[in-house]
């Protein structure tokens, strides 16, 4: 039996989804429901989901969520945009600070000691460059893209890529770290730096953007199926919150 993975969701993150709401005049609060949203994603076949994180806090509650259900994994990973003001290795040392009720399992006492130790995540992300504002933290973007490179090493993991703006720089740094294995989520530039991806031997995230704007086609061997939830809603459910379903 074939199914589908979602491979780029948020789907752990009530906040991000309740600015979703505010965006999306076709949806209703009711359209938050987790427990449903992953009901529809089972029904259409989708059957697994990766819930990205995009800082240390983050990506702890997508931990969390990915533990309490079979069909969803995590990624660890602090987003470009969080540069400036991660201070990632201060709390990544600390672990999580509060657990749920109920007497602690011995891998809870692992993860208190190390958050990618059990449950393990699937991939280093989001990570990367984000240019779209400016320059003005190029250095502290690079040194953290750096650093997420050599922890992905560390621990034997692939990588997600956010890459907005920023190939130049980004081919660069990736250049001392090779044969990492990486998808470039959401891919949105020039045929030349899809080429360029592909060169890596990245994977290229597709997700609602392929419905409505015009990009360069990746060949499918090289394609993985994203939704970027509750973001780039597909045709025909413009206007809706995005969800796996879909």
């Amino acid at each position: 039996m074939s199914y589908l993975i979602d491979t780029h969701c948020h789907l752990h993150d009530r906040e991000t989804y309740e600015f979703a709401l505010s965006r999306s005049p076709k949806s209703s609060p009711e359209d938050l429901n987790t427990e449903k949203i992953l009901a529809r994603a089972r029904a259409a076949g989708v059957l697994q989901l990766i819930c990205i994180g995009t800082s240390h806090e983050d990506s702890l509650k997508a931990r969390d969520f990915a533990a309490a259900h079979d069909d969803v994994f995590w990624t660890y990973g602090i987003h470009p945009d969080e540069a400036a003001t991660s201070g990632w290795r201060d709390v990544y040392s600390e672990g999580p600070k509060t657990w749920p009720s109920g007497p602690e399992r011995p891998e809870e006492e692992i993860s208190r000691q190390d958050p990618l130790a059990f449950p393990e995540p699937v991939a280093i992300g989001e990570v990367g460059l984000d240019y779209r504002n400016g320059t003005s933290n190029r250095d502290a973007q690079i040194r953290l893209l750096e650093e997420m490179l050599q922890l992905a090493a560390d621990h034997n993991l692939p990588l997600v890529f956010h890459i907005r703006e920023a190939f130049d720089d980004f081919f660069a740094v990736i250049n001392n770290f090779p044969d990492l294995p990486a998808v470039v989520h959401s891919f949105s530039d020039s045929s030349a730096n899809l080429h360029k991806s592909l060169d890596h031997n990245f994977f290229i995230g597709v997700n609602g953007l392929a419905t409505f704007a015009s990009l360069p086609t990746p060949p499918l061997e090289k394609i993985l199926l994203e939704t970027d939830a509750p973001f780039l809603t597909p045709v025909p459910n413009r206007g809706k919150i995005n969800e796996s379903a879909y």
